[in-house]
């Protein structure tokens, strides 16, 4: 019976964590390491016994050579007369070590050899076989030789003693059982190595996870983002190199967070405040009578005075955008009074006003010139929106404390207590004396609290219905210190406005 398609096999293998390949790259490093000093020592020490062999067995072919030069034969007082006597004295005076055997030849046959302790040479028929000829040699060698038995670390002495018959002594170590030690020794080092590499992953394995803990947690943090919530942020309670790489994070998240949030609110006010224009001009549009002259340039001018006013409140809109980007304000140092100066030749021009400047701080503060003066126009135009005409209208500037503060104040109809929480939201109005909204788009008071914020300040308002209302921009001013100056206002009639009069002296 047939069986069902169950679609393509995925043959791909997941890749290994980061935690892994670290792991896995110093467990490796550290087995190399570990695997050539091992192998350097295993060398130099194999070098060692090897040396201390060929010590072993030159003096011993010192000691043969001192006996035959200066020696006695035991048995007759003399002087050696033949090489028999001289390898049997050799022999029985000297006890081999425990991997050490002799074994001596007159001729081709052995005649002595070491019994009960050391190594049986005789008992090695392969090495007999082909030492047999030692006594041929014309010099001392020293040699290794490898048998079905062990291996060999020898001497072969070349013995004639006058004209008596020659012989050889050959002194040999097991050096399979010398050099033993040694890889018993090695053994338990590769134990120790690997018992050490065992605990180096449990110790790494543990250690990499926590140093990476802030990746994993930027990784669920990235996975969990999405384009409604950007909420989300990365806890960070160290001071290294991750823990920057989480900060980091947690900053673009912030910036994205107020950059979407700008730009949502940017659609959403967009949206809620183009609808209406756009529905007066459609619906004027649609009622109105082509062939009546009167009726159609009544609708031509309204449609461009809703068109103009949807093109201030789209500047509004993408000023407000702007101003939560970090190069919204570009502060540099800025004389106040030249500033409040400029800001009063400005504000002449919006209305017939008694226009004067009750206090003028001389200091030179770092702030935004061009946002600030826009912050006053705007708080100056509102002044005129909500005062009569021939009223009067002051600007100031002060230092107080750490803060500089710049404010307009005007003698309109105030703001109510239960409002002045609110007007500086977006399109908020102040309700007029017969309880309706003032005219505007409701965004200039927005657009000052987001100059100020942008400076790390704020606006103050102080009012009261029928009283007035004054506006304070309070802008951070760290270690500027005050300038004492006397109080001096300026008094610009409104004939001196219409005039273009000397007013502007008495400001300076």
């Amino acid at each position: 019976m047939p069986r069902p398609d169950t679609g393509p096999v995925s043959t791909r293998r997941r890749p290994l964590t980061v935690r892994a390949r670290i792991l896995a790259t110093v467990l490796v490093l550290s087995a190399l390491a570990l695997v050539a000093a091992g192998g350097t020592a295993w060398g130099l020490q194999r070098i060692r016994v090897d040396r201390n062999i060929d010590e072993a067995l030159g003096r011993t072919i010192t000691e043969l050579r001192t006996l035959a030069a200066t020696g006695v034969d035991p048995d007759t007082g003399t002087a050696f007369r033949d090489s028999d006597r001289l390898l049997y004295t050799m022999m029985s005076r000297e006890v081999p070590a425990t991997h050490e055997g002799m074994i001596a030849f007159i001729r081709d046959n052995v005649r002595y050899q070491t019994q009960d302790i050391g190594v049986p040479l005789a008992l090695d028929p392969e090495l007999v076989h082909a030492l047999s000829d030692a006594w041929q040699l014309d010099r001392v060698v020293i040699d290794t030789l490898r048998t079905s038995q062990r291996e060999y670390r020898y001497a072969a002495v070349p013995v004639q003693v006058g004209d008596s018959t020659p012989g050889a002594m050959i002194l040999a170590f097991d050096r399979d059982a010398e050099q033993a030690e040694v890889g018993a020794t090695f053994r338990t080092y590769g134990i120790v190595a690997a018992g050490s590499l065992l605990v180096l992953a449990v110790v790494g394995w543990v250690l990499s996870g926590r140093l990476l803990r802030p990746l994993r947690t930027l990784r669920e943090t990235a996975e969990q983002i999405s384009v409604t919530d950007l909420s989300r942020r990365i806890p960070v309670d160290g001071t290294d190199d991750l823990s920057e790489v989480a900060r980091t994070f947690n900053d673009m998240l912030g910036r994205l967070e107020t950059a979407f949030r700008s730009q949502r609110r940017l659609l959403d006010d967009a949206g809620h405040e183009l609808r209406t224009p756009i529905t007066i001009v459609r619906g004027h549009l649609e009622l109105m009578d082509p062939s009546d002259e009167q009726d159609a340039t009544e609708t031509r001018a309204l449609a461009l005075r809703e068109l103009d006013r949807m093109h201030r409140l789209a500047d509004d809109l993408v000023l407000l955008a702007r101003s939560e980007a970090p190069d919204f304000v570009r502060t540099e140092p800025t004389d106040v009074g030249t500033l409040l100066d400029n800001v009063l030749d400005q504000a002449r021009q919006l209305g017939d006003r008694r226009w004067r400047v009750t206090n003028r701080a001389e200091a030179v503060v770092d702030v935004d010139p061009e946002r600030v003066t826009q912050a006053l126009l705007q708080l100056a135009a509102n002044a005129v929106k909500f005062s009569d005409d021939g009223s009067t209208v002051r600007l100031g500037s002060r230092l107080e404390g750490d803060e500089l503060a710049l404010w307009v104040e005007d003698e309109g109809i105030g703001i109510p207590p239960e409002q002045q929480d609110r007007i500086f939201e977006r399109f908020a109005q102040v309700t007029g004396p017969r309880g309706r909204p003032a005219a505007g788009s409701g965004l200039g008071l927005s657009i000052v609290a987001a100059i100020a914020a942008a400076h790390h300040g704020r606006v103050a308002v102080t009012s009261a219905p029928g009283r007035g209302a004054r506006f304070t921009l309070l802008l951070p001013a760290p270690g500027v210190e005050p300038v004492p100056i006397p109080d001096d206002e300026i008094v610009v009639d409104p004939d001196e406005v219409a005039a273009g009069g000397g007013g502007q002296d008495g400001a300076r």
